[in-house]
């Protein structure tokens, strides 16, 4: 027997994963209704959809509910709003003071309050690895290098790191060299972190002809991984590589790799293991 047709409401934000999501909805037997994110999504790349800045989440609702949308995914980068300058509509002014006060408690707890606000209009949240499982990080080695002993210690090092800075809902990475914590990530994401990497002194950090240090990306624990599940793709080995490192790190089923192939492609051309652990069960 048939599973019953979905009708998938996209929120777009920035970066690939929601090209990802929309091309396997559109692939499958569900509907699609997407709303770029105004300031973060790129609609040219999407199929056609309404753009919409945050603080109109009225009509966010209304739009879904006039379509008929059954299931609501987000999917891709959001920039935390500036209340100070948001400019709710009248819907959105009633959701307000709670989404203030859950935002000041960090992103999970802002996403946890979205998604409650949808569910509590009858919208069931869908995660995008539901739609798209094929993009999960697998266990081992995405290209030719793997780990070896000699990053091990620096590779759990930054595990529990991410762990501990996730634990305080600020981020979702750490990098460590040589046993020593260079950065973590907080509201500036992952890029950013990579690049405050590459310009500190070359005698903390490794270099592209003495490689030195492991980037790993985790889930915060506790999280609700129906959004904001950790990626990795071409531009994470890319300034992982400018900030020489030896290698990326993710647990198994626990990150999003994008553009698999050209992922691969580079870190072996830059000498960089991407390496997926066994899932911890933690």
């Amino acid at each position: 027997m048939n599973a019953p047709r979905r009708h998938i409401g996209l929120i777009a934000g920035g970066g690939k994963l929601p090209v990802q999501v929309a091309r396997a909805v559109r692939e499958s037997d569900d509907d699609l209704t997407i709303i770029n994110v105004q300031g973060d999504a790129s609609p040219s790349a999407l199929p056609s959809g309404t753009l919409l800045p945050l603080s109109k989440f009225g009509k966010m609702l209304k739009h879904f509910k006039s379509r008929g949308v059954s299931h609501v995914c987000m999917a891709g980068t959001v920039s935390r709003p500036d209340f100070a300058d948001f400019k709710p509509d009248l819907a959105a002014m009633r959701y307000l003071p709670g989404t203030v006060r859950a935002a000041r408690d960090g992103d999970d707890a802002l996403l946890r309050h979205v998604m409650s606000i949808f569910e509590g209009k009858g919208f069931r949240i869908i995660s995008a690895q539901e739609l798209c499982a094929t993009l999960l990080l697998a266990e081992g080695p995405v290209g030719a290098v793997n780990i070896t002993a000699a990053y091990k210690a620096d590779a759990l090092r930054a595990m529990e790191v991410a762990a501990a800075i996730g634990a305080m809902d600020i981020g979702q990475g750490a990098v460590v060299a040589d046993g020593v914590v260079l950065a973590v990530e907080a509201q500036e994401g992952t890029d950013a972190m990579l690049l405050r990497v590459a310009e500190l002194p070359e005698a903390v950090r490794g270099t592209t002809m003495r490689r030195a240090g492991v980037l790993a990306k985790r889930p915060k624990p506790g999280q609700d991984k129906r959004a904001d599940l950790p990626t990795l793709g071409p531009r994470t080995v890319d300034l992982a590589a400018k900030a020489g490192l030896a290698g990326i790190i993710a647990e198994a089923g626990e990150a999003f790799l994008l553009d698999a192939e050209a992922t691969r492609d580079l870190a072996d051309r830059m000498g960089l293991f991407v390496v997926g652990l066994p899932k911890s069960g933690g």
